[in-house]
């Protein structure tokens, strides 16, 4: 009854992607017109609910990263605890609804009209992906070219290679590795690369790093998810297990407009081990 009901009061934005799965998704914006934020909402609802399981759920839009994408999630996770066993998708696509109008009357710039939709930029071909550069140095060598002791070599761009793409119903995604032995290189590694147009518009670019510390013998390291949950522990996972360090590896993800579920971590990963790997 929910879905029939929302089916027909969102016409046309709302899409079932698979019935026997229970996958769908709606297209949400600020305003019918002339919308200047855009939004995706795609739930998996699960057998348990409503009485006993929240839906699984997923935001998209080129825009929505970082802190913004937690606070819209908390929002969220709070609506399904005030209504436990009640149906929320209704409630949920108003709340995102409420967003959206809230940025599009706040002074924010509207957003770069090739950010809207995910799959038109995917639509466009493989032209969007950085050219596939094979390490053609020695892996031990580049790793530790520079080292903590040289304040100089520390404050330099480390060269920057990027993975081989892998391709999945429409989604790719593209590991890039630079080695790096402080913070400070970890930072200007991750602006350079957002200097790249197709890298910037993103749906998501997940990272960590690993850097050793010789003189304390500890390891500095961190992780970012940028709103695709657990991947960026996930990938500092890898890198433990792989014993790698002193090394930022970043895995750039373009949403192609189908749910990979938990394949998009098996993505993720073994993009970064083959770049790792070479």
């Amino acid at each position: 009854d929910e879905i029939e009901a929302l089916s027909s009061i969102y016409g046309e934005d709302w899409c079932v992607v698979d019935e026997d799965e229970k996958i769908y998704c709606i297209k949400i914006s600020d305003c019918l017109d002339h919308p200047k934020w855009t939004l995706c909402l795609q739930v998996i609802l699960p057998p348990g609910y409503p009485p006993a399981e929240p839906p699984i759920y997923q935001l998209n839009a080129p825009w929505l990263r970082g802190q913004e994408y937690v606070e819209l999630a908390n929002s969220l996770e709070e609506i399904y605890l005030q209504n436990l066993g009640e149906s929320i998708l209704y409630l949920w696509v108003e709340k995102i609804r409420e967003v959206l109008i809230e940025k599009a009357q706040s002074s924010e710039p509207e957003p770069d009209v090739k950010k809207t939709t995910e799959e038109a930029e995917d639509d466009a071909g493989d032209d969007f992906l950085l050219d596939y550069q094979p390490i053609q140095e020695d892996p031990l060598q580049m790793l530790n070219c520079l080292t903590p002791g040289s304040q100089e070599g520390a404050e330099e761009l480390p060269p920057i290679h990027h993975g081989n793409p892998i391709t999945d119903r429409r989604s790719t995604f593209q590991a890039h590795l630079a080695p790096v032995v402080t913070p400070r290189q970890v930072k200007r590694v991750l602006e350079k690369l957002y200097e790249n147009k197709k890298i910037a518009t993103a749906t998501h670019n997940i990272y960590a790093y690993r850097i050793y510390c010789e003189d304390k013998q500890t390891f500095l390291q961190d992780c970012e998810d940028d709103g695709e949950t657990a991947a960026g522990g996930r990938l500092l996972h890898l890198m433990q297990i792989l014993n790698v360090h002193n090394v930022l590896v970043v895995v750039s993800r373009w949403y192609g407009g189908i749910l990979l579920g938990p394949d998009r971590f098996k993505h993720i990963n073994n993009c970064a081990r083959s770049v790792l790997v070479e």
